[in-house]
């Protein structure tokens, strides 16, 4: 059975939906385009809409997170539960081996998997990741170095990067925009 839980971040209310086997999704609630979608997406493959209450995984997840947000945490243990397809989750698996504080290419990202032709097709993937700031796709950036699309938001993408950067939580956010990708 799936549980739901939501926590208070310095960008915003997130949800989590977690299985028995781990994070499922975890979204920014305003400002991110086909939120609704994605977790329909995990509730009829993970068997129904989440129930009610506590869980030691969405405690742990609320303790990580808050550590991440201070600037104490660079990396997440909670078990993840990955709803996508193969090639998403080979991207996916990708992006976790992104260290804190640095950034990759969408390009460098192909090649690493061995699709250094399918751009395109990671960019899509990177998109649909359902499990924000965990599986960090925030640290993915244009091939000049220019920051694109992210399912929270650029000003949200802004943001952690000079958190991850800086070790220390920056001010608040800009206004949020639209999901770009």
């Amino acid at each position: 059975m799936l549980m739901l839980h939501s926590y208070s971040t310095p960008l915003g209310t997130m949800s989590a939906l977690l299985s028995e086997h781990g994070l499922c999704l975890l979204e920014f609630d305003e400002g991110t385009k086909g939120l609704a979608l994605e977790r329909a997406q995990v509730e009829r493959v993970r068997g129904g809409a989440p129930g009610p209450g506590a869980s030691a995984l969405g405690a742990q997840l609320g303790d990580e997170l808050a550590a991440y947000f201070a600037g104490r945490r660079r990396g997440f243990g909670v078990p993840l539960d990955m709803v996508g397809t193969p090639f998403q989750r080979e991207v996916w698996r990708a992006l976790l081996e992104i260290p804190y504080g640095q950034t990759r290419s969408y390009a460098e990202q192909a090649r690493r998997i061995g699709h250094p032709t399918s751009v395109r097709a990671v960019a899509a993937a990177n998109g649909r990741n359902k499990i924000s700031i965990v599986v960090p796709c925030h640290r993915v950036i244009g091939s000049d170095g220019s920051l694109t699309g992210y399912g929270g938001g650029l000003a949200r993408k802004r943001w952690l990067l000079a958190l991850e950067s800086s070790g220390a939580a920056p001010g608040r956010p800009e206004p949020q925009a639209q999901r770009a990708g």
